[in-house]
């Protein structure tokens, strides 16, 4: 017995053994038939979830429907037609003075220096300060809003189990205040960036301004929901203390949760961060100034090999956010 089994009691070392002896029984049986015999009674005996599976069974049912009702076949990737398309789009993305030509770095070089250069610096940096302009006010909004979704904060007495029963009207005001800003959570997330563009363009005209909120608004309903579920799995002991004390809802919020669920509100602002630089490039679609806009223009005047590399420097940039939220995350695991 080792020292750590010496303070267990018999039914704990007992119940700690069961199971290697099953895997030992296995081991030492004599003949692989009789241990695919054990595996297959231990495989007949494990827990049987019938949700589960009639859920995997669903599944499986509406992708064979959604591939038989769709007509999607391979044949239609590999015609003649599509062959001989994959081979021009191949062509034109090289660049113009290559195209049909042996391949010489010298000429891509002046190529690239001449015509993609001029315009990468207006579009990393349009594209870079209409993401992080964004997602600071999707950040600011969902966390405004996190503490009145948050069940566990959001009630008339939080973190207090006795005491004198609130009045139905408090009662009221706090489960309407639940309601509501979850369900504005929902609204705001459930409207894609596109269509919010769509309608603050609208009504703001052509700008910086449409994009960036619809970006936000769009944001916020994630990281409100997210903000809102990391305050109701913090731990509570600290906050039932705090409480205790007398301290009121604001400094239980700001001493006690906040520093606790601070780690999870970064990731997940970097995390959507990442989200909001490849938004922020299709919103370019649109007319906002980006590397989205870039690349209609290319697309609009038949410059595929423009298009390309403008696609390309989206990746990069992409790439760049990755690292640097990377890079944050890691900071943060150390010092939590």
């Amino acid at each position: 017995m080792t020292r750590r089994d010496e303070g267990a009691s018999p039914e704990t070392r007992k119940g700690d053994e069961t199971p290697r002896g099953e895997v030992a029984g296995i081991r030492a049986a004599a003949s692989p038939a009789d241990r695919a015999a054990r595996v297959d009674a231990l495989r007949r005996a494990r827990p049987q979830r019938r949700f589960l599976r009639f859920s995997l069974f669903l599944l499986g049912a509406l992708f064979a429907y959604a591939w038989a009702s769709g007509a999607f076949t391979f044949v239609d990737l590999g015609t003649e037609r599509a062959q001989r398309n994959l081979t021009r789009f191949l062509e034109e993305i090289r660049p113009y003075p290559l195209q049909g030509v042996p391949w010489d770095f010298s000429v891509y070089v002046t190529w690239f220096r001449d015509v993609i250069l001029p315009h990468t610096g207006v579009a990393l940096l349009a594209t870079l300060a209409l993401s992080v302009a964004a997602i600071f006010v999707a950040a600011f909004l969902g966390a405004a809003l996190a503490p009145f979704a948050a069940r566990t904060l959001a009630t008339p007495s939080p973190y207090l189990s006795a005491g004198q029963a609130p009045r139905a009207a408090t009662r009221l005001f706090w489960r309407g205040a639940v309601i509501v800003s979850r369900a504005l959570f929902v609204f705001t997330r459930s409207v894609p960036e596109y269509v919010w563009a769509f309608l603050f363009l609208s009504t703001l005209g052509v700008g910086p301004w449409p994009a960036v909120l619809a970006l936000a608004t769009h944001n916020m309903g994630i990281l409100g929901r997210l903000y809102a579920e990391s305050i109701e799995n913090s731990p509570g002991a600290s906050s039932v203390h705090f409480r205790a004390t007398g301290a009121s809802r604001a400094q239980i919020y700001f001493a006690s949760l906040l520093p606790g669920a601070l780690g999870r509100y970064l990731l997940y602002f970097f995390y959507r961060w990442e989200t909001c630089v490849r938004e922020a490039t299709v919103l370019g679609l649109l007319g906002f100034v980006s590397l989205g806009w870039f690349i209609q223009d290319a697309r609009a005047g038949v410059r595929y090999d423009e298009m390309f590399h403008f696609i390309l420097l989206g990746s990069v940039l992409i790439v760049f956010g990755d690292v640097v939220s990377g890079w944050v995350r890691k900071r943060i695991r150390q010092s939590v």
